[in-house]
């Protein structure tokens, strides 16, 4: 099973390609799709849905996980990264995704045990859970990383709960 993680930004939007076979995880690519600020609102949502949309026809994931908003003070930042999240939302949708969505803190609990862990400590569990010898790098990357694995790790577990 292929999973696209994202973590949704408008500068910055972290992805992370995992394939779960058994009980394993691996990592099949990382990074970020990123837009310059000097880009109009629609020119950014449009570079980032083409991306995704290359990102999707390259790797060919079966499911997405996408991390879901945690509300901010800076209510502009709020509506643009909703706007950027909505965005990754129709991408996998248009490419017949089905869609995951978890918390800031299902993610942290799932990779640390902890729902208050810091992104170091997020980190280093990605790293550990993929054998790797360094840290996936920008940190929205390793993010969407972790996204992928929470759904790698309890995706079976949610779909049959959500069935009943």
């Amino acid at each position: 099973m292929r999973i696209l993680g994202i973590d949704p930004g408008y500068a910055i939007m972290g992805y992370g390609v995992v394939e779960k076979k058994g009980n394993s995880v691996t990592l099949l690519t990382a990074g970020a799709v990123t837009t310059d600020k000097d880009m109009n609102m629609s020119d950014r949502l449009k570079a980032l849905y083409a991306g995704l949309m290359d990102i999707i026809a390259e790797y060919q994931p079966q499911e997405a996980a996408i991390e879901e908003l945690y509300f901010n003070t800076n209510a502009k930042t709020v509506i643009f990264v909703g706007e950027a999240r909505g965005v990754a939302v129709l991408a996998c949708a248009n490419s017949g995704l089905p869609i995951y969505e978890y918390t800031p803190l299902q993610i942290k609990t799932s990779l640390t045990g902890n729902g208050r862990a810091d992104k170091k400590q997020v980190q280093f569990m990605v790293k550990k859970v993929l054998g790797m010898d360094d840290i996936i790098r920008p940190d929205d990357a390793a993010d969407a990383v972790a996204a992928a694995i929470t759904h790698a790790n309890t995706g079976e577990v949610r779909k049959r709960l959500m069935q009943r």
